[in-house]
């Protein structure tokens, strides 16, 4: 698997690396490929799961919050996890067909 996806420690998830077209691998790597895949996208609901634990704890700490600096890093440390799980759910999203374009 290493030598297909790299860990996205932003993601927290493996992100499919492909250094080459996805005609130019045979059907076996392929196969390997896809199988890889499946098993990194079945884990992104948990992902987002545990993502959208830390908003709500974050959003409850915002609420109470009076010192406006804190309260603006709160902001943006919920919008930087909503971020990561608008991404989560585009690659979860994505079609099963691995290829370049999804290439980082």
């Amino acid at each position: 698997m290493i030598d297909y996806f790299t860990f996205d420690e932003r993601l927290g998830i493996h992100v499919p690396d492909l250094m080459l077209e996805w005609d130019k691998y045979c059907k076996d790597t392929q196969q390997f490929i896809l199988l890889n895949w499946e098993r990194v996208r079945g884990t992104i609901p948990d992902r987002i799961a545990e993502l959208e634990q830390e908003i709500n704890h974050k959003q409850a700490k915002l609420s109470d919050e009076s010192d406006f600096p804190r309260s603006c890093k709160l902001n943006t440390e919920i919008a930087d996890l909503a971020s990561i799980i608008n991404d989560l759910w585009l690659y979860y999203r994505a079609d099963q067909t691995i290829s370049t374009k999804v290439h980082q």
